[in-house]
């Protein structure tokens, strides 16, 4: 592992179909997702709509819907989708070795 990545634990301390949050500098949260067939995503955990927590919403399949209006995410892309519009920023993440790690520069970049 070299300093580019950020190791934020284990796979397992993230529930499936369910997320856990990292503080990233200036009081936003990256917000790491793992899916029902253990896939991993992680997005600045804000809403493009109105700013709710994507954390605290219900995965489905690689989406997550917006607590605040059901707005459904793309998880890999961070889009919104079908009729609504929107983007938000993406992470880079892998798991090596049951862990998983975070794109340290793009997490600050994305968040700022």
């Amino acid at each position: 592992m070299t300093a580019d990545w950020l190791d934020i634990g284990w796979l397992d301390q993230i529930p499936v179909r369910g997320s856990r949050t990292v503080p990233v500098t200036g009081g936003d949260e990256i917000a790491v997702f793992r899916t029902g067939d253990n896939q991993v995503f992680a997005l600045v955990n804000r809403c493009p709509h109105k700013g709710g927590p994507l954390s605290q919403g219900i995965v489905h399949g690689h989406s997550v819907a917006c607590p605040l209006h059901n707005w459904s995410i793309a998880l890999a892309t961070g889009t919104a989708q079908g009729a609504d519009k929107g983007c938000t920023p993406t992470v880079p993440v892998k798991v090596v070795s049951g862990r998983v790690l975070l794109c340290r520069a793009s997490a600050l970049r994305a968040a700022a």
